[in-house]
């Protein structure tokens, strides 16, 4: 299961796979709602007719509005969110931004568990 594209986005890094993208927020950014529209074109273009996990791998500081979540519950497709992070000031931040999100939601210290969890999401969504 290897990289298939790569964007440089001015916000972020994304990593897109088969069955997920990991995004890396750059230092110092603020995620608003206006940030969705971007993930639903990049989901829209790798992901059509089928389920994804967006993996947020949270090596930088920076900041997400929560409300965000709720226009990002809307894509269809987007079956989860995985957050991955080994400081505690980033889990639990994430973990106050789960309360937003409508669908699963999920926070690991590595990207390897994340990677696993995503697999196994997506291979229950499909049985």
């Amino acid at each position: 299961m290897g990289i298939f594209h790569y964007y440089d986005l001015d916000y972020s890094e994304a990593f897109i796979f088969d069955e997920f993208l990991v995004n890396q927020i750059r230092e110092g950014i603020t995620i608003t709602r206006e940030h969705n529209q971007k993930l639903k074109e990049v989901v829209d273009t790798h992901f059509k007719g089928k389920a994804v996990v967006y993996i947020s791998n949270r090596i930088n500081s920076y900041a997400v509005d929560p409300f965000t979540y709720i226009e990002t519950s809307k894509i269809h497709n987007l079956l989860a969110i995985a957050i991955v992070s080994d400081n505690i000031s980033f889990r639990e931040s994430a973990a106050f931004e789960s309360k937003f999100y409508k669908k699963p939601f999920k926070i690991f210290e590595t990207l390897s568990e994340a990677i696993e969890w995503s697999h196994k999401t997506i291979q229950e969504e499909m049985d």
